[in-house]
């Protein structure tokens, strides 16, 4: 209470600062995870699409169909997984930032609120009955 306004302030961006990170530090996995499901449904496709023509390379006229088709469902299921993936990871990566960035919101309009309540009541605080520090 007897402390400068901007001491004050210091003090409570200090705090702040201490618990942002705290909030925010897992959200970029989800990113990640969204990057990851995306190159490995890639990745399958194309090692889906190798085998099938690698069947139809090598396979007689009867077979070579089978094969295909074979090589294609994988690279389908590949893609459709990646795209799966990441997109629920985007989703939920997206919820996840609104709900940080509220919290950090709340966050600055407490501290706004908690530093005009301390500057606005300083007149109203005994400071000479204070203990000293």
């Amino acid at each position: 209470v007897n402390r400068p306004d901007a001491e004050v302030q210091a003090a409570m961006d200090e705090a702040a600062l201490k618990e942002l990170p705290l909030i925010e530090r897992r959200t970029p996995y989800l990113g990640l995870l969204a990057n990851v499901g995306m190159l490995c449904g890639l990745f399958g496709t194309v090692v889906g699409l190798i085998t099938a023509f690698g069947e139809v390379a090598k396979a007689d006229a009867a077979s070579k169909a089978t094969g295909l088709a074979k090589g294609i469902e994988e690279a389908m299921n590949c893609t459709a997984f990646g795209l799966i993936t990441a997109v629920f990871a985007l989703l939920m990566m997206g919820l996840l930032n609104g709900k940080t960035q509220r919290i950090i919101d709340d966050i600055n309009a407490a501290t706004v609120q908690v530093l005009n309540l301390v500057v606005g009541n300083r007149s109203k605080v005994d400071l000479q009955n204070l203990p000293a520090e």
